[in-house]
């Protein structure tokens, strides 16, 4: 079990480093001047000199790319002095000759061009609003999708099965997007005096009496929204992967054994069939996780996914790059916790 999460960390390294090639060498060869960007239109040919000399443009392609790489690393080479200790806040391991040391850091992702603020932190409040949107979603997901496919499953052939596969197959259809404007119409405009809840709105509002408050209200559509298409996907998957197992020898074993029904499909049928139903939450929460975009924009939701379209609309390259990075990192975590799952759950694929 070690050495295979000790290979797939590996492997995750090399993939996460492609990503920043790719995000790298994409964003850097965009028409515009990032100097012009930073400074607006006001900055005189010497603003815009140091400006790009601050930012390394000044310096060929490739060694601005190993920067930026070091930049990132967690374990990097650095100056030692005081102004380069404020701008990573690392921690010193080991000196190197000359001035240089080798550093423990976050990893640094620049500054935002519009905000001046640094990437790092602008993520860090938007990341945990999208943690606690994809997991109410996922929690509507999972449950409502695991009930609705054992319903399903025990009753094949009728009209509960027959009902469940039809509301399925229109939630696939619809993408999150459709059915977010749906739903902001129809419970956050039509219908707000019966529900109470708002068209727009983020976990934290600010009042000017009340100072900032937790609005949990505005997390309800939006789950709602982002956990449709997820929910038809899981509750096909586990009707079919059920369905599967309870046609097993084993099950045919564990009735003649003299075993409840509700026994045979939760403790020995359900865990088996499991799998695939694992692969898809686990997908699905990465995916969430990593910023749902066009949903969090249509109710005004404050997480990265509206961060980063806010990004791209003002040309914020900096921080555009650090939310496709951070995409990254979540599916290559998501997917490392999976392997785990898969092991826990069925001890046929159990790696030990």
């Amino acid at each position: 079990m070690l050495s295979l999460l000790v290979r797939r960390i590996r492997y995750s390294l090399f993939v996460l480093l492609g990503v920043v090639t790719v995000v790298f060498f994409l964003f850097n060869v965009l028409p515009g001047d990032p100097a012009r960007l930073v400074m607006g239109q006001r900055g005189n040919a010497a603003t815009l000199e140091n400006a790009r000399r601050e930012m390394n443009l000044d310096k060929p392609l490739h060694i601005r790319y190993l920067l930026y790489v070091n930049d990132i690393l967690p374990l990097s080479i650095h100056k030692h002095d005081v102004k380069t200790q404020e701008k990573y806040k690392y921690a010193r391991l080991l000196p190197l000759p000359g001035d240089r040391a080798l550093v423990l850091k976050w990893p640094y992702l620049g500054r935002s061009y519009h905000s001046k603020r640094e990437v790092n932190r602008v993520l860090a409040e938007a990341l945990p609003g999208t943690v606690i949107l994809a997991l109410a979603s996922m929690l509507i997901a999972t449950v409502g999708g695991i009930l609705l496919g054992i319903v399903a499953a025990l009753k094949k052939g009728t009209w509960m099965d027959s009902s469940a596969i039809a509301a399925s197959v229109a939630g696939i259809s619809m993408p999150s997007f459709f059915a977010g404007l749906i739903i902001a119409y129809v419970f956050g405009y039509l219908l707000h005096d019966v529900t109470g809840l708002s068209m727009t709105g983020s976990l934290w509002e600010y009042d000017a009496f009340k100072g900032r408050y937790f609005a949990p209200q505005h997390l309800i559509l939006p789950a709602l929204a982002l956990g449709i298409r997820p929910l038809a996907i899981i509750t096909q998957l586990t009707r079919s992967a059920l369905l599967d197992v309870l046609s097993q020898d084993y099950i045919r074993t564990a009735y003649a054994k003299g075993l409840s029904r509700s026994k045979v499909v939760f403790r020995h049928a359900l865990p088996n069939a499991m799998n695939p139903v694992v692969t898809a939450i686990s997908g699905w929460l990465a995916e969430l996780l990593a910023g749902s975009f066009f949903v969090e924009y249509i109710f005004g939701f404050k997480g990265v996914g509206r961060v980063t379209v806010d990004a791209l609309d003002k040309f914020d390259f900096p921080l555009v790059m650090g939310s496709v990075l951070l995409t990254a990192f979540i599916f290559i975590v998501i997917s490392l916790l999976t392997d785990l799952v898969y092991g826990w759950l069925d001890p046929r694929v159990r790696y030990d």
